[in-house]
Formats: C-alpha cells, structure tokens, sequence
C-alpha cells in the first residue's frame, strides 16, 4: 500500500504517541454526559460538560487555540488553554501533544466548562481532552479564500457513494437527509400501529421468487441442495398470514432485483407492504392519501413539498385516472381490446422498442411508462389495469379485461403499487399458468407459479387489499433528492477499480498527453525527451494498462489519453 505524505507523517505521530505512553486507540468506555447541540441549546455559564467528537478545525496562537469539535448533534467551538490544561510546570500535553501530534479528524474527549466569548458564541473552555481515535488519512474538507469562494468540496458522487462515512462527517446536509429518512418511516410506522395492524417479518431466500413481475438473484443452499432466491418482494407471504387469520400485517422488507441501475432503480431497495382483510381497492386509496398527508406532515410541517422546481401537495384527496384512457389523452391511441400484434405496432409507431418476449401486458407498460408517467406530477391513481398487467389482481367488478389496481404517481415515478388482492384459487392457477406462457416466449421477469400459495388460497383468504410503497422513491420526495443514491447509505456501486502504479517515465508521458487528451505520437516522443527503450516500454505498458491507445490516420500515429 503506498501512502501520501500526509498519511506518513500522521503514522509518525502515532509511533510518537505511544512513545510517550499515549494509547491512540484507548479501550475503556469515555464518560460522555453532554453533546454539541444540547450544551449551546441548554447553556449555561460555567457548566461542567463532558463531550467527544472530531476535531474539525483549529487555530492555533501560541499558548491558546479556538477549535471546533464535531459529534452526531452537530458542532461546537471548544477552547484550549495551555495554562488551564497544565497548570504545573510540565507543559508537554499541550506544546507537544495537542499542536504537534493531534491533526483535524481525530477523535477526542474533553471535559470543561461552559463560557461565552467576546463575540457571543458559546464554547466550551478545556480543563482536560483525551484522544480517543487517531485518524490516519486526511479529511477531504472544502476551503474557502478571502474572497470567499469554496475550493476542495467532497461532493463527486463517485466518491461520496463509495465512501458514506467521510460524506457523513464532512457533509451535514447528508446526514439531515437520512435522519428525515428515519422520521418518514416512523411515521408509517406510527400510523399502521393505532390501527392495530402488526409489523411482521418474512423470508428474504425463497425457493419460489413471486409477487412481483422481475429478475430474480439466485443462489444455492449447500445443505439442501436446491436454489433458493433473494426476494423480489414479499406480497405472498403476507397474504399466507391474512389466510392463516390476521386482518393486517405490514413488512419493511429489503427486496433484491436483477436489474440495471439508475437515478431511480438500485438492485437491492425498501419497499413496505400492507395487507388489510375485508378492505377494497378504494378503501386503500383513501388509506394512503391519509397516510401520506401524516408522512409530509410529520416530515416538513405541512402537505405541501419542493421537489426541484416542483411544489407537490400531498393534501387529499388525488385525482385518478384510468390507465387506457391516460394512455389514450398522451398518445391519441385507444388500446382498449388490443390485441399483442396491434399493440406491439403501435409501441413501434411510438418508438419504443419491442422485442417477441413482451406480452400484452409488458406492452401496455411499457406505452404507459413511455409517453404518460412523466406529466402526473402532483400526487395521482393510475387506476383499472388490464389483466395481463396484473397477475395478482381481482378483476374489476364492472369493466370487462380490467383489474382492481391502482397505482399512485408523484412527480412522474411509480410510488405505490395496490389491488384488491385476488383471493380466487382456481382464477390465480390459471393467471400463474399465463405468466407461464410468457417466460417460456422468453420473457425473464415473469412470475414463477407458486404452489404452495395456491394450497393457502384453497384454504380461503378473505376478500384483501394490499399496498407496496417504495420507501426509497418516497423519501427522495420528501428530502428533495433526485437520485436514489441520495437516499441510500451505500447503494450499489460498479467495483472500485484499483490504482495503477506508473514507473516515472511513464508519469512523465501521462502528465503530457492527459491534459491534452491527443496529440501526434511524434510529437509527444519529442516532448517525453526519453531514450528510445524507455519510451518504448513506457508506451507499451500504458497502451497494456488501457490508459492510452495509438490510432493510425491518413498521414501519421495519434496518442489518445483514455482513462
């Protein structure tokens, strides 16, 4: 591992810690009565406080120094005196210890007293500080000039993906966002609990993945020698609960899709599913636009949310829209008893590629997602789907080839997913056996047909509603994100890749080509200055690395940089 300059000073201060018996990683507990926030919120003048944090900035002027410490709570200004930290003769503690052994990022403790600077500002004078972490790289922290420009920020989202933990300390902003994360699932939590409705877990590996139209990861169990799946999503199961007896069951659930990633889709996501006997799918609309208003209410204060440049109200009620004819006012095409040969020419006039694996279904999805999502912004139902989109679905009670679904839209994505569930066995054998015929026509998001759930049904489920709400998309709403990324701690991320080690005749061709991005390969040979079996090996090892490639035109050999 090669290490910066920086990190090799940092290793020398710890060796140096421990030469003066200072263990830089300590194991006993440290005694923390007090935090940032809670000592300026509750201030008083010549309180006892004991806190730990990151040491986050600091200056330094001869025997004092102004910094800053940083906890979960928030910052606070901190003040290190050298008489008041070694009254005695022995000034080693601060002179060498504090000024020259301590760096910004290290963790520490302190204990002192509560005053008000000249300028106003609470801050806590030190009678005594403790390291309790040493930090061995740098923190990317921004800088600001005289003018006040900011230089260095950490906000590449490569990097900020990958390394959450120093987006956490240098970026605040992030943290408020996955505290709001945690408040907008108590709150769906509060709400389903005064109901009375129980909060169940169900299996993450399943030997049949189902409830949901999508690409399973699969695995297999040793033991038992069979393949199991990661859940697509856990709908099945919490209906086998609603026909073993209870009215209403939810699961916060980690489901898992084999599928691309974007600004909106990352393979292993949070959905939460209700599942509520005796209800229809009207009564689940009413539900959840009650829902909603508590989530906003509890999250911002108000309904009403910014999301961009949108303002979205999540105020009931919400219009609703069947799909066929939303398809109909975006598209001017009335697909109603279409047919998959009439509907896979009208995908094709509209420009959305089609392939022989897509049923009627995937069609009419497709169409919609399209050409009609995008222009439902405020909160609306996406009602009555067609049955091949809808597997699970109890037909619609008065219109002939529709389900009872709806879905809800907020600013153009999918939010909610629900149906009054279809609790006819024979009926759900014979849509299984459709989804079927699908994956054998290729399609690999068809659902597998699932036995055992067809024994539960045969053993009667009561007329249900349920709902799955992606809880990702609905706290990048409510947080005013645009990627999912934003909202997830460590979504997915493409493998690092490692760090290539380059000979300094090679740095040398690099540090001219890079900035240039081409150049003629004479041209660059002249400039390198190095000798013809340098340069040559130089050129074939960053040609081998795939850092840079040599292109023949008309008239000579061009140099691109590639990485």
């Amino acid at each position: 591992m090669q290490l910066s300059e920086q990190e090799l000073v940092r290793r020398e201060k710890l060796t140096r810690l421990r030469e003066l018996g200072i263990e830089p990683y300590p194991a006993a507990l440290y005694p923390v009565e007090d935090t940032a926030s809670s000592s300026t919120a509750k201030f008083e003048e010549g309180k006892k406080v004991v806190l730990a944090g990151r040491l986050m900035s600091r200056r330094i002027q001869g025997k004092a120094s102004f910094a800053e410490i940083q906890d979960s709570s928030g910052r606070i200004q901190v003040y290190f005196n050298r008489d008041e930290i070694c009254p005695g003769e022995d000034k080693l503690l601060y002179n060498e210890v504090y000024k020259k052994l301590l760096d910004i990022g290290d963790i520490i403790g302190i204990e002192g007293e509560l005053f008000t600077t000249q300028v106003g500002e609470p801050t806590v004078m030190v009678k005594n500080f403790s390291l309790l972490s040493k930090a061995l790289r740098p923190l990317p922290l921004p800088k600001t000039d005289a003018d006040g420009k900011v230089y260095d920020e950490f906000n590449d989202p490569e990097m900020r993906y990958r390394q959450r933990y120093v987006d956490l300390v240098v970026n605040p902003s992030v943290r408020e966002t996955f505290v709001k994360r945690t408040r907008i699932t108590n709150s769906i939590r509060t709400f389903f609990n005064e109901k009375g409705y129980l909060e169940v877990e169900t299996p993450i590996l399943q030997p049949i993945p189902g409830g949901a139209a999508a690409r399973p990861f699969v695995t297999h169990h040793n033991a038992l020698n069979i393949p199991l799946y990661l859940r697509i999503a856990n709908e099945l199961y919490l209906k086998r609960l609603i026909v073993g007896g209870f009215d209403g069951v939810y699961e916060f659930a980690k489901d898992f899709r084999n599928e691309g990633m974007d600004r909106t889709h990352n393979p292993e996501f949070t959905v939460m599913e209700l599942y509520v006997a005796y209800k229809d799918y009207f009564w689940m609309m009413e539900m959840t636009e009650q829902l909603l208003e508590k989530v906003a209410q509890d999250t911002h204060g108000q309904t009403e949310v910014t999301v961009g440049e949108q303002k979205i109200d999540f105020k009931a009620p919400y219009p609703k829209v069947p799909i066929l004819e939303a398809i109909k006012e975006h598209t001017g095409h009335d697909l109603h008893g279409k047919g998959e040969a009439e509907l896979a020419e009208i995908a094709k006039s509209l420009g959305i590629e089609v392939d022989s694996s897509m049923g009627i279904g995937k069609l009419i999805d497709e169409i919609f997602g399209e050409k009609c999502e995008h222009h439902y912004i405020q909160p609306t139902f996406i009602i009555d789907y067609p049955k091949e989109m809808s597997p699970l679905t109890k037909a619609h009670r008065e219109k002939e080839g529709l389900t009872e679904r709806f879905e809800l839209l907020v600013n153009g994505k999918e939010i909610a997913n629900a149906y009054s569930e279809l609790n006819d066995p024979i009926d759900q054998r014979e849509r299984f056996e459709e989804q079927l015929k699908l994956s054998e026509k290729g399609d690999d998001e068809a659902m597998f047909i699932d036995q055992d759930f067809l024994r539960a049904l045969e053993y009667g489920m009561p007329p249900t509603s349920g709902i799955g709400i992606g809880i990702d998309r609905l706290c990048m709403l409510l947080t005013d994100n645009a990627s999912i990324q934003e909202v997830l701690f460590f979504p997915q991320m493409r493998p690092e890749k490692k760090a290539v080690e380059l000979s300094e005749e090679e740095k040398a061709v690099r540090d001219i080509l890079k900035p240039l991005g081409q150049m003629p390969l004479a041209e660059l040979k002249g400039q390198a200055g190095l000798s013809g079996k340098k340069w040559d090996k130089s050129t074939k090892n960053l040609v081998k690395l795939g850092l840079m490639k040599v292109e023949k035109t008309e008239d000579q050999l061009l140099a691109h940089w590639v990485e």
